[in-house]
C-alpha cells in the first residue's frame, strides 16, 4: 500500500489562498510521481477564521493541525504563535536555494534543544552531501558537535568561528551543504542567509518537532496589495513544500525533485522576479506550471532504489 501523509493547510487571508492553491498542486504532482499519497486538509486560520467563525483558531482547525503529520502555512498571522505553542517544536531549519545550489541552516529553538538540533542537522547532512559546518564561538558547542559526529562517520565536519562563517555565508554560499549553530548566533546567521541583495535567493523556514507535526512556511513574499491579482511569486511557498516533504514527511527524493524544478524554472526566467515592485514576468499560475513542467526532468534515478538516497 502507498504511504499516506496528512497535511494541515493553513492558508489564512491575503496572498495565502492563491499561494496555497499552487502548493497543493505541487504536493499532489510530487506524490503521484514518487509513490505516496497526500491528504491535504484545508481549514480556516487567523483573520480568515475570525471572519468566518468568530475565532482565529476554531476547534476544527486545532483538531486538524494537531492530528496532521505536518502543517503548511501560507500567510503570516498572529495566530501562528498559538499554533506553535501547542507543538513539541525543537529546531528551526532555514532552506535556501539559489542558481548555484543551496544549503540548510539549522538552529535550536531553546538551550534545552541543542543536542536534539545537532543530531537532526547531522541527519539532514547525511541525506544530502554529507557536509556539515558548525558556526559558533563556544567550546561547549564545539564539544557537543564533535560528540554527535562520532555517530556519523560519513559526514565531514568543519568548525568555523562566527568571524569566518558570516562572510562565507554571504559571499560563498555554494561552499555549504548544512550549517548548524547555537541559539546565540542563530538570528545573525539567518539574516545573512536570507538576504536577497546579492543574488536571487529563495528561502523557506521549517520548525521541526521531536514528536507530532512540524510547521513549514515561506519566508519572503510579495506585498499584501498584490493579493487577488494572480501575480505573486510562489517560489518561497513551493520551497516550503519541498522542505516539508523532506523534514516533515520524510519524502526526501520528492523534496529534491521539487527543489530542482524550482531552481530550473527560475533560471529560465519564468518566474515573477524580485524585486516585487516591478512588473512580473509571469503570473502565479504560469510560474507554478513552469515548475511542474520541470518536475519529470528533476527526478533522480536513485528514487527507484527502494528509498535509499545519496
Amino acid at each position: 500500500m502507498k504511504r499516506t501523509h496528512v497535511v494541515a493547510c493553513l492558508a489564512g487571508d491575503g496572498l495565502g489562498p492563491e499561494l496555497m492553491a499552487e502548493a497543493s498542486r505541487a504536493l499532489h504532482a510530487l506524490s503521484g510521481l514518487h509513490g505516496f499519497r497526500v491528504r491535504d486538509v484545508h481549514v480556516p486560520f487567523g483573520t480568515e477564521a475570525l471572519t468566518r467563525a468568530g475565532h482565529r483558531l476554531p476547534v476544527s482547525t486545532r483538531s486538524a493541525y494537531l492530528e496532521a503529520d505536518a502543517i503548511l502555512v501560507a500567510a503570516e498571522d498572529p495566530a501562528l504563535e498559538d499554533v506553535e505553542s501547542e507543538l513539541d517544536l525543537r529546531a528551526c531549519v532555514l532552506r535556501v536555494r539559489f542558481a548555484g545550489g543551496g544549503f540548510a541552516l539549522v538552529s535550536p529553538l531553546s538551550d534545552e534543544a541543542c543536542e536534539w538540533t545537532v543530531e537532526r542537522a547531522f541527519e539532514i547532512a547525511r541525506s544530502s552531501r554529507a557536509r556539515l559546518a558548525s558556526v559558533d564561538a563556544g567550546r561547549q558547542w564545539r564539544d557537543l558537535v564533535d560528540g554527535v559526529a562520532e555517530r556519523y562517520d560519513a559526514v565531514l565536519v568543519d568548525h568555523l568561528t562566527v568571524a569566518e562563517g558570516l562572510p562565507a555565508l554571504a559571499f560563498e554560499p555554494e561552499r555549504f551543504d548544512v550549517l548548524v549553530t547555537g541559539p546565540l548566533f542563530a538570528d545573525a546567521l539567518e539574516g545573512i542567509a536570507a538576504t536577497l541583495e546579492r543574488e536571487a535567493r529563495v528561502v523557506a523556514r521549517g520548525r521541526l518537532a521531536a514528536s507530532g507535526p512540524g510547521v513549514f512556511a515561506p519566508v519572503q513574499g510579495d506585498p499584501p496589495d498584490a493579493a487577488g491579482q494572480g501575480v505573486a511569486d510562489p517560489s518561497s511557498m513551493l520551497l516550503a513544500v519541498s522542505l516539508m516533504l523532506a523534514e516533515g514527511l520524510g519524502e526526501r527524493a520528492a523534496a529534491e525533485t521539487l527543489a530542482g524544478a524550482i531552481t530550473a524554472a527560475r533560471i529560465r526566467g519564468a518566474t515573477p522576479r524580485l524585486p516585487v515592485w516591478r512588473r512580473p514576468a509571469a503570473t502565479t499560475r504560469e510560474f507554478a506550471d513552469a515548475v511542474l513542467a520541470m518536475v519529470p526532468g528533476s527526478v533522480r534515478n536513485a528514487e527507484f532504489l527502494g528509498g535509499v538516497h545519496p
